[in-house]
């Protein structure tokens, strides 16, 4: 099942979510929306390699905005640190910036109960589009579990601190 926006207030309220900064106006009648970091990632590597430490660079969007082009990968990052030991957290692209081409997360949006920290985002633009640094990006939504769990509590991830290039590395040492 899952949570309705009434049911994630009741929730944070109670200290079963943690969604830090919290804005009541960013909440939604099943979900919440997080909002885009001011900082992206990009790699600067012609051709990634799964098993080692892929080189980047770190961009700043301006107030201006920033123009995302087709074809480059850029990691992001939520303004919001969420974290939740009771439920599933999910995370969406918004339908209006569906609408635009922007995705903002490749394949990414599944947490684990008991996950803590910002949520790194895939940031795909199908076309040109200048985005801005604190704008409503996406949505989080939480499911119940069913039956007894371990909650997620050391993982590559876990409590992170900004945008966090992929770790995959790891699994082969």
């Amino acid at each position: 099942m899952i949570l309705s926006g009434i049911k994630i207030r009741e929730e944070i309220q109670k200290g079963n979510i943690l969604i830090e900064p919290y804005r009541e106006e960013q909440l939604n009648p099943n979900s919440y929306n997080l909002r885009l970091h001011s900082e992206l990632l990009v790699y600067t590597e012609p051709m990634l390699d799964v098993k080692k430490p892929n080189e980047y660079r770190i961009l700043t969007i301006p107030e201006e905005g920033l123009v995302l082009e087709p074809g480059v990968l850029y990691l992001g990052r939520t303004v919001e640190f969420t974290r939740t030991d009771k439920f599933v957290p999910m995370l969406e692209g918004r339908s209006s910036m569906g609408r635009l081409g922007l995705c903002v997360h490749v394949t990414a949006g599944f947490g684990d109960v008991g996950f803590a920290g910002f949520w790194t985002l895939e940031i795909h633009a199908v076309m040109p589009i200048r985005i801005y640094a604190d704008m409503e990006v996406c949505q989080i939504y939480y499911h119940t579990v069913e039956g007894e769990y371990e909650k997620y509590s050391s993982g590559k991830y876990q409590n992170n601190s900004g945008i966090q290039p992929s770790l995959s590395w790891r699994d082969f040492q």
